[in-house]
Formats: structure tokens, C-alpha cells, sequence
């Protein structure tokens, strides 16, 4: 029998996954705002996007199954390997971009030149291979070991951070609109929503993992957040390593970087190996995630990834009316339509879902433009739905 995992654990690998330093990067676009305003937009943000990802790790944990196999009981068995197909090409992208900033950021650090940020792509590309190996059910004491160190260094870095305490109250300017900072908080849990359910299908104890998972990422992605934009707003820098040095941080937040990178970017790769599986059975997910790992670093040493703003926005546009459509067949309309080939409704919904998200990036929304899209899709999703069924049912007694 696979061995499941207890809510400690799951909570251990959201820890995890929230201790990043895409996190803390993207905390630094906030600085704009001001401290206080910041501090708002990132938990109004996390709150949307926390939400959705329960709702996703729920209808894994309770169903048992992955992510990707969870999509296709709204979107069919062969419409869901588009997302799949979808899934793997982001992660694919997440994987490079934490393999380049963490190079990047080792690479200011120890200032050993060009040489040295690639030789620190392979270390830290090594070492995500080593947790992939070593596997999801068995990484408890490794795992138990990464992340006490990973809490200590950061409370040990929030103490230079916040030690002096001036500039806190630093007026923000109007670079950024509170609205923009809102959704560019819901995009970083928003783009785990196609991961979290290949963790909780394992769990002992789905709602209660699921629920510790999302709090733990959510409390933990806030306090990243709020590190980032603090720092920048102290030190004048947005540069992480910079930040660090600039904090009186050297070997110590090498240490955060590195294991930071590899404890988050082994989900990325970890998944992209599950996600594989749904669209080629006779594949082995783990060599993937290794084969996804290379790729990241191949991709990390050639490419430069410095703005993932775009990125995000367009996980957000592609996975915010997916999961939308998933909560409306699950939580509302109890369908599963795994059985169907494609469901070409649903794939409509998502279709108009994504264009209105594409279409509310131009408007500036307080609560930003992901919760107004996700309404909008579980709406038309309900009234699409209803529509449907009433025709099948009229077509049925003719």
C-alpha cells in the first residue's frame, strides 16, 4: 500500500513552496505602494487566491486524484490535456525562472562572474534531481531538516530586515495602482493551483491537509511578500542579494537562497512529472521532473528571465477560469464529465473566461481582475450548464 502523508508533512512541502525567492522578488514590486498599502494588497490578494487553491486541493484530496486528472472531469477526458499540455510548459517556465534568480542571487553573493552563476545552476539543479530521487513519501526528515533551517535563516534575515526600523512609513507613489498590486498577490498562489492536488491526493487526511496547506502557504507567501517590499523599500534595491548584503547577510542568505530554490522548484518539477503522466500514461513521472529539471537549467544558463510580470499575469488569465469552471462542476452543479471525450461547453466557458481576463488587465479594479473573472466564469459555467441539460433532456423525450 503507497504510503500517505500526514498533514505535517504536507504542511512541511507548503512551507516549502511559500519560502521563495520569486516570492520575495515579487514583494519588492510593491514598494511603490508604501508599507502600509503594501501590507494590504498582499493580504486581500492572498486571501482570493488561498481560496481557489483550497477549493483545487480539496477536489484532489477528496477524489484522489492529480491535478490533471481532477481537470478532466470538467473538461473531458482528452479536453483535459490541454491544460495538462498547458501545466507542463508553465512549470516548465517556473522551474527555469527559480533556477535562474537563485543562480543569480548566489552568483551576487559569492561575485565569482558569469562562470559562477552557471556553475550555480547546475549545484542547485543537482540538488532538486537529489529531491526528486529521493520522492514525495520520503522526503520527511530531509524535508523536516530544510525547513528549520529555512525558518531560522528567514527570521534571521526579518531581524537585519526590520532591525532599524526606519522608512517604514514611506510614502508610495503612483507607479503602481493598489488594484494591480492586488492581483499581482493572487497571481503567486494562483499559479499553484495546477500543482497542489498531486500533494493532497496523498494525504492521510485530505481536508484537513489541504486546509493546513493552504494556510501555511498563505501566512508564509504573505510573509515573503512583505520581506521583499520591506527590504526595497529600506534599502532602495530591488536586487534580492543586494538586499541581503545591503542586510548584513552573506553565508546565511546564501543558504536561504539555495535551499529556498530547491525546496520550491522540486513541486514545480515534481508536477510537471505527475502532469506528464496524464497526457502519456506509459511515462514515468519522476524521470520527467528530472528531465524537466535539466531543461530548467539549460534554459537558466541560455536565457535571461529578469520580469516574470507577464508570466504571472498569463498563468493567471489561463488557470483562473480553469479552476473556475472546476469549483462550479464540483462544489455547485456536482457533475463529473470525465466520461465525455471533450466537453465543448465547458471549454467555451474557459474560452470566454480567459478573454474577459485578458480584457479587465486594462481596467484597474480594486480587488484587481481575477475574483470578477472567476464570478463571471462560475456564472456563465451555471448558466451554460443548466441550458445544456434542459436541451439533452428535451432531446431525449422527442
Amino acid at each position: 500500500m503507497k504510503k500517505q502523508t500526514s498533514v505535517f508533512e504536507n504542511s512541511l512541502i507548503w512551507f516549502g513552496a511559500g519560502v521563495s525567492i520569486a516570492e520575495i522578488l515579487t514583494g519588492t514590486y510593491f514598494a511603490p505602494l508604501g508599507f502600509e498599502k503594501g501590507i494590504l494588497a498582499v493580504i486581500i490578494g492572498h486571501i482570493i487566491g488561498c481560496a481557489m487553491l483550497f477549493c483545487a486541493g480539496l477536489i484532489g484530496g477528496k477524489c484522489r486524484k492529480s491535478s490533471m486528472e481532477t481537470v478532466k472531469m470538467s473538461f473531458g477526458n482528452k479536453g483535459g490535456l490541454l491544460f495538462s499540455v498547458l501545466n507542463v510548459i508553465q512549470l516548465v517556465g517556473w522551474t527555469a525562472i527559480m533556477i535562474y534568480d537563485g543562480s543569480l542571487s548566489v552568483n551576487s553573493i559569492l561575485n565569482m562572474g558569469d562562470t559562477g552563476r552557471w556553475i550555480a545552476c547546475i549545484v542547485i539543479g543537482a540538488l532538486i534531481v537529489l529531491w526528486i530521487l529521493v520522492g514525495i513519501s520520503n522526503l520527511g526528515k530531509l524535508n523536516t531538516i530544510a525547513m528549520a533551517a529555512l525558518f531560522i535563516l528567514t527570521i534571521v534575515m526579518c531581524f537585519f530586515i526590520f532591525g532599524n526600523g526606519n522608512g517604514m512609513g514611506a510614502a508610495g507613489d503612483d507607479s503602481m495602482s493598489f488594484g494591480a498590486a492586488v492581483e499581482l498577490s493572487v497571481a503567486m498562489p494562483l499559479s499553484w493551483l495546477p500543482l497542489i492536488s498531486d500533494y493532497t491526493r496523498e494525504a492521510e487526511k485530505p481536508f484537513k491537509a489541504t486546509l493546513a496547506s493552504t494556510l501555511v502557504y498563505g501566512a508564509v507567501s504573505c510573509w515573503m511578500y512583505i520581506i521583499g517590499m520591506s527590504a526595497s523599500i529600506l534599502t532602495g534595491e530591488s536586487d534580492i542579494a543586494k538586499i541581503m548584503l545591503k542586510s548584513g547577510l552573506s553565508i546565511a542568505g546564501l543558504v536561504i537562497v539555495i535551499l529556498s530554490t530547491v525546496t520550491t522548484t522540486f513541486l514545480d518539477a515534481y508536477s510537471a512529472g505527475i502532469s506528464s503522466e496524464s497526457i502519456f500514461s506509459k511515462l514515468k513521472g519522476k524521470y520527467v521532473a528530472v528531465a524537466v529539471t535539466i531543461v530548467g537549467v539549460i534554459a537558466a544558463i541560455v536565457y535571461p528571465m529578469d520580469d516574470i510580470t507577464d508570466f504571472l499575469y498569463l498563468i493567471g488569465s489561463v488557470f483562473a477560469p480553469m479552476i473556475a469552471i472546476q469549483i462550479a462542476d464540483f462544489f455547485i452543479l456536482k457533475k463529473d464529465r470525465a466520461n465525455k471525450a471533450v466537453d465543448i461547453c465547458n471549454i467555451i466557458v474557459w474560452l470566454a473566461g480567459f478573454a474577459v481576463y485578458r480584457f479587465l488587465m486594462n481596467v484597474d479594479i480594486i480587488v484587481g481582475n481575477t475574483l470578477p473573472d472567476m464570478v463571471f466564469t462560475i456564472i456563465l459555467c451555471v448558466i451554460v450548464t443548466k441550458i445544456a441539460d434542459k436541451i439533452t433532456s428535451k432531446s431525449k423525450k422527442a
